[in-house]
């Protein structure tokens, strides 16, 4: 036998990345492509990409990087970053993150690839740490219903506005937002009520309201608790006045402050927002974080964003769920006041896990510690002559030096702190868990206190905390036994094993929803989140401090710009919804610009996602709805009649494309010059982008702006719900309109229409993760993944649709990069519905695919690139097991209301016992194709939604209810 002598550029190479990310093979890609009927990719795209899209020229990006060299630019990227100590506050700090939810929460796929709980019998785990999320809020808080998690502090209270306009009294009147709010907020407020017609008033409220303001008439108003300036003021007057106007109160307010104040809700506010950042998230240049939002018993059934139960399954057994709808968009679509949808799921159950970790005694000694820092601090400073404005606070104080303000930042800067320079006379210094002797120190040289005044024991033995006596918090909270079951790390690793072992993951096997792109999370793509030269830097740090990070930054905007077509990107907005909106604000403010102040009409197909309508209405635009023609198209003819009827109203046209019926539309450039001759924008939807890359680009086609889903297209793991990052790319003429920021000048264009989310570049700390993936593939292997994307949804439509009719196809009969089968018909034959399908999936070890979106009655089914044949094929094996099953129930095998199919998911607890089904436990829990050594057993049977809505039930339930 003879070898062949392998040159040695062909060693060095080693195997592309691209050939890890995708799943299929060569063989494995040639025997799908078999099935589907083409001879190639090429050929099979070409068929099925219209040629009026299709790019003539490969993306102009750099050559692929292996997965060492990839970490190495990285690695030089984070080297020029500055990570100094940071004191600046504003709602983001300092934080330790225990090791033992790191390496199990944060870096584990188990918890960062699962997917929204939509499938409550296998999230049982998340659900609970949400749960356990829900009920931290809610305890410090001092409001009785929490949600499971907002996108930031500064989102979380324009929620607040929102929902403070729709369930108050007062129904004119103006927004009042106390001065010393933090600024980013006061911003993104500003941002989210100009379009809705809501004035917002921004008053020292320290001595009350003011008479001028009150005779305006006031529907809400927000306290920052403590304030920006770290002043611990009681809110009781103002809040007793508030009420007395009519108005609803939000207090925007610091957990870890909680733990030692008074509560919100004890104040008399009806509302609370905040962060979870300083529980352990790295502050990560901004982002990603979960924001909060409680409320009174009698908002519960208006909280915006998700909202975690109690409920019961089919045994009567205590499970939890997603309660309420409360993604009311897809139901109240242009009447929603919120477009909120995806999370911060991941960062929640981590700031959960840090409160199950240190328990309410460890909060209070982290708090303590802290405060006392800050106490130590002020006496230094006084004692050397610097003044401390306020008497009261928690952790932040600000400091008055007369014209020196600049110059004491600068030298705390050169001893390696960062300071907020408020004003020319006054610094700001914030001190949070990670604040040492060393580093307050080092404040106090910078001020130039030195000597007796600068004697840290001696000035903590002679100095009492600054909390106010009558602030001072009397009340129990996380009393709940998990709160205190998990001190040791060992204890705590196997309650995160156990958590985890409850839920589905993509570290399992497939989810195949469709919409939602649930593909491969490379390792490599991960881990540079975690070093700290990403994760710890403030996102109000000198930009001078951030060169690597802006550097990653502006090089992933200019990757996604050729990508998509467009001129400019913005990666501010921190989810998908987010940057709906802020593309919607780039057109409003285009047309006002020219003067077309009446352009305020946005046409959208009515099979679009249910977030459109609601940004748009957020926009300040007008819906209207298009129809859907029987075939998934938009209808053309309705289309004209409505761009007619609204010529010289039209603002803009919403579409997805692909469609969201996940078809490739040929008519698009003719729907999008059609719009544009009436003076209107083309806004295309980029959530089926994975279906494009590299084959077509938007802003080439006809559209004038997009967002982008970089935890869908872009490898960012959904993480039980989110993070997300959604981006928006604009053609040159709207990029002065992109998002920008009071407090970072660079971060969006002078005249842009502000924030729409509290930090600069949003969720900073997860977007190596899509640079990295674009540097891993290329070009090319961006183009791979999205021909095979297409070809696995083929290859599933045509393997299924034997079985399952196949709803809509596009030309040449193909799908695009996901595909559409009706039950209706079998479920009016056998009376086996959607949901019964859905749960036996669970018994075959599979997620279901996404249920009755866009069309009631269906499955909407994506494989994406990164399955590999052989788990392609289980699945579709699963599906044709089902129907089998389906037949047998239609046959009267089985009764209609006593099968596997309506019995499912089945547990093992269910195997004991008595028998009395019309099949086998074996036929109940190893049906065709699954092997009982990998056997995934749900924790729970299918859950009683109903039940735990009208009992509703969103924080632990209380100790006899483990008990009985």
């Amino acid at each position: 036998m003879t070898s062949r002598r392998i040159p040695l550029a062909e060693l060095e190479a080693g195997v592309p990345f691209a050939r890890r990310h995708i799943g299929p093979d060569a063989a494995a890609q040639a025997k799908m492509l078999a099935q589907v009927g083409y001879g190639s990719l090429d050929e099979l795209t070409e068929a099925a990409v219209p040629d009026t899209i299709r790019s003539a020229q490969a993306l102009a990006l750099p050559d692929a990087r292996t997965e060492a060299e990839a970490l190495a630019e990285l690695r030089a990227l984070a080297d020029r970053n500055q990570v100094l100590a940071p004191m600046i506050g504003l709602g983001y700090y300092g934080t330790f993150t225990p090791p033992v939810i790191l390496r199990n929460v944060m870096e584990n796929p188990s918890w960062y690839t699962a997917y929204t709980p939509y499938q409550p019998e296998i999230s049982q785990g998340r659900l609970e740490a949400l749960l356990n999320f829900q009920t931290v809020v809610a305890d410090l808080t001092g409001l009785p219903t929490s949600g499971a998690s907002l996108l930031d502090e500064s989102t979380a209270a324009a929620e607040a506005m929102a929902l403070s306009r729709r369930v108050g009294k007062v129904k004119q009147g103006v927004f009042l937002v106390d001065a010393d709010t933090f600024p980013q907020t006061v911003a993104v407020i500003r941002t989210r009520a100009e379009p809705t017609g809501v004035e917002v008033v921004v008053a020292d409220l320290s001595d009350g309201i003011p008479a001028e303001i009150a005779d305006r008439g006031v529907f809400g108003m927000l306290l920052q608790y403590p304030g920006a300036s770290g002043a611990v003021r009681d809110p009781r007057p103002v809040i007793e006045r508030a009420h007395e106007l009519g108005a609803v109160v939000t207090v925007a307010a610091d957990l870890l402050a909680l733990t030692l104040l008074t509560s919100p809700g004890e104040l008399g506010a009806d509302i609370a927002v905040g962060t979870t950042q300083r529980f352990g998230v790295p502050m990560g240049f901004g982002g990603p974080h979960a924001g909060y939002m409680a409320v009174r018993d009698s908002y519960a059934r208006n909280l915006p964003g998700r909202l975690v139960g109690v409920s019961v399954d089919a045994d009567g057994n205590r499970a939890y769920r997603l309660a309420l709808q409360t993604r009311e968009q897809h139901i109240r679509r242009e009447k929603a006041t919120s477009n909120i949808c995806t999370a911060q799921v991941l960062l929640a159950v981590m700031a959960a896990m840090y409160a199950v970790y240190h328990g309410p005694d460890g909060l209070a000694q982290i708090a303590g510690r802290t405060h006392r820092y800050a106490a130590v601090l002020a006496a230094g400073l006084r004692a050397g002559g610097v003044e401390i404005v306020h008497d009261g606070y928690f952790d932040t104080l600000t400091a008055r030096v007369p014209g020196r303000a600049a110059e004491v930042v600068a030298a705390a800067r050169q001893a390696g702190v960062n300071l907020r320079l408020t004003d020319a006379d006054l610094v700001g210094i914030a001190c949070d868990e990670t604040t040492d002797r060393a580093r307050v120190a080092a404040v106090l040289d910078a001020f130039g206190v030195q000597g007796s005044a600068a004697d840290l024991d001696a000035l903590d033995a002679a100095t009492e905390d600054a909390l106010p006596a009558g602030l001072l918090r009397t009340d129990a909270y996380l009393t709940h036994p998990v709160f205190h079951q998990h001190r040791s790390e060992t204890a705590m690793l196997r309650y995160l094993r156990r958590l985890a072992d409850r839920d589905y993951a993509l570290d399992r096997g497939m989810i195949p929803l469709g919409s939602c792109t649930m593909k491969l999370n490379a390792t490599t793509e991960m881990e540079p989140v975690t070093w700290p030269e990403f994760g710890a830097l403030h996102p109000f740090a000198p930009v001078e401090q951030a060169e690597g990070y802006l550097a990653l930054i502006h090089g992933l905007e200019d990757q996604l710009a050729e990508v998509t077509g467009y001129e400019k990107v913005s990666l501010q907005p921190n989810a998908g919804s987010q940057g709906e909106l802020a593309g919607l604000l780039a057109v409003r403010a285009y047309h006002r610009a020219n003067g077309d102040t009446g352009r305020t009409v946005c046409l959208i197909p009515s099979s679009a996602h249910g977030t459109n309508a609601a940004s748009a209405v957020m926009a300040g635009m007008k819906v209207v709805v298009v129809k859907t023609g029987e075939n998934g198209d938009v209808d053309v003819t309705d289309l004209h009649a409505r761009i007619e009827q609204h010529r010289d109203q039209l603002a803009v046209l919403m579409v997805t494309y692909p469609s969201t019926h996940g078809v490739f539309e040929d008519n698009i450039t003719d729907i999008c010059a059609a719009v544009h001759d009436a003076g209107g924008q083309v806004y295309v939807d980029g959530a089926n982008l994975n279906a494009l890359v590299g084959l077509a680009r938007p802003g080439r086609f006809g559209a004038d702006v997009s967002h982008l889903n970089l935890h869908k297209t872009f490898c960012i793991p959904h993480g039980g719900g989110g993070p997300g990052v959604g981006p928006v790319a604009v053609r040159a003429h709207l990029a002065p309109y992109l998002p920008n920021h009071p407090l970072q000048p660079t971060a969006g264009p002078a005249t842009g229409v502000g924030p729409v989310s509290g930090a600069p570049w949003g969720s900073a700390g997860i977007l190596p993760i899509s640079w990295t993936y674009v540097r891993l593939m290329g070009a090319e292997g961006l183009k791979q993944a999205t021909q095979m994307a297409v070809l696995g949804a083929n290859y599933v439509a045509k393997r299924l649709e034997p079985h399952f009719p196949v709803l809509y196809t596009g030309p040449g009969g193909l799908v695009a990069h996901e595909c559409i089968i009706d039950l209706r018909p079998l479920a009016k034959e056998t009376g086996v519905s959607v949901d019964d399908i859905a749960k036996r999936l669970i018994d075959y070890g599979f997620h279901a695919p996404t249920m009755s979106f866009p069309v009631a009655g269906t499955l909407m089914i994506e494989p994406t690139e990164s399955e590999d044949l052989a788990e392609l094929d289980r699945f579709c094996d699963a599906m044709i097991a089902i129907r089998g099953e389906i037949d047998r129930v239609g046959a009267g095998d089985w009764p209609a209301d006593d099968n596997p199919l309506r019995n499912a998911p089945h547990t093992a607890a269910a195997l004991g016992g008595d028998w009395a089904h019309p099949y086998s436990r074996e036929e109940a829990v190893f049906p065709a194709g699954v092997v009982a050594a990998d056997k995934y057993w749900p924790p729970v049977r299918r859950i009683d939604g109903a039940f735990g809505d009208r009992n509703l039930v969103c924080s632990c339930p209380p100790l006899d209810a483990y008990e009985s």
